[in-house]
């Protein structure tokens, strides 16, 4: 897993409330227990017509916003199913950070575990990153996760709370197979007493 530290980039925009897991990636899309290639069917029911083209009113099609890696999201995002092809996709798509004042605690969590950093914020807040987000190419935000702080473009900023542990396993690119090959000596210290044990 990728380290998380500092995050300069374009902010989309989605003032959509209730975005559940099924419309981050959909059913569809599920066949697959690889982690890439969910990239071009994140939000498709939204980004592209029946006939399968581009619709140009969703924002992540929009010139301004096609690399955008921070998402600023309507309350309650990632509800509905558990489905980590949720995170799988937005990570393939490019986006590294989602701000929210709110997430469903299984989506939340998930997005840890694939390098993604869920920020939760005050709604006061949220609407001033929908107002820099708003502004398109010149909607950069840089996200501090060591001093936890978003930069907006005209220098003001906004605070965010994290689980320590959470923010330990981001900076350091930790998932539960990375936390448990930090306790690799330890393991095997015991396996091979356990070991010893046994044969004695």
């Amino acid at each position: 897993m990728d380290k998380f530290t500092v995050l300069e980039s374009v902010a989309a925009p989605l003032r959509i409330i209730n975005i559940d897991t099924d419309m981050i990636i959909p059913k569809q899309y599920l066949k697959t227990i690889k982690r890439t290639g969910l990239g071009t069917g994140l939000f498709s029911e939204m980004r592209y017509r029946e006939d399968g083209s581009e619709n140009p009113d969703f924002v992540l099609n929009q010139p301004a916003y096609r690399n955008a890696q921070i998402l600023v999201a309507g309350d309650n995002f990632g509800c509905g199913s558990s489905r980590e092809h949720a995170p799988w996709a937005l990570l393939d798509f490019g986006i590294r950070c989602v701000i929210s004042t709110s997430f469903a605690d299984i989506f939340y969590n998930n997005c840890f575990q694939n390098g993604i950093l869920p920020i939760k914020v005050s709604p006061e807040d949220l609407e001033k990153l929908f107002d820099d987000a708003e502004r398109g190419a010149n909607a950069t935000l840089t996200i501090d996760l060591e001093n936890q702080e978003i930069r907006g473009p005209d220098g003001g900023t906004v605070k965010f709370d994290i689980d320590p542990f959470k923010k330990h396993c981001m900076l350091n690119g930790l998932d539960g197979i990375g936390l448990t090959m930090e306790k690799g000596t330890a393991i095997d210290s015991f396996e091979k007493k356990l070991a010893e044990r046994a044969w004695a």
